[in-house]
């Protein structure tokens, strides 16, 4: 325990500040659990109307100097590739109208195919 009068008072407001931290921390944990049940349940609708409420969260975590930038970059790129994935896994039921417009335009696509450029064009 610190004797300096300036050094017991620091002590307590990381005490305070370590606290607060961490509530934000388990706040944003549980944003993201809820999300993650969510995709466990096949309920990926609601998953994806979730979505903003966790990035805010996500964001203000930020702002406030727990989560790096960088972190919370990834936590919200890993939680919309889940999204995305439990999408494409979806039972055929809900993916049949998509693959009926899906099979139509890659006839299109394979028409105009794009030329493969090797080198990059000289500006003068």
């Amino acid at each position: 325990m610190p004797n300096i009068k300036s050094a017991k008072k620091r002590v307590l407001v990381i005490e305070k500040k370590s606290l607060q931290n961490k509530m934000i921390r388990s706040s944003v944990k549980t944003e993201i659990k809820k999300i993650d049940t969510l995709i466990k349940e096949g309920k990926i609708k609601e998953a994806r109307e979730l979505l903003p409420t966790v990035f805010g969260e996500i964001d203000s975590a930020v702002s406030k100097g727990v989560l790096h930038r960088n972190n919370a970059a990834n936590k919200k790129s890993r939680i919309s590739l889940r999204i995305d994935a439990a999408e494409k896994n979806a039972p055929a039921a809900e993916a049949e109208p998509v693959a009926s417009v899906a099979e139509s335009a890659p006839a299109t696509v394979a028409e105009e195919a794009p030329k493969k450029r090797t080198r990059k064009a000289k500006t003068e």
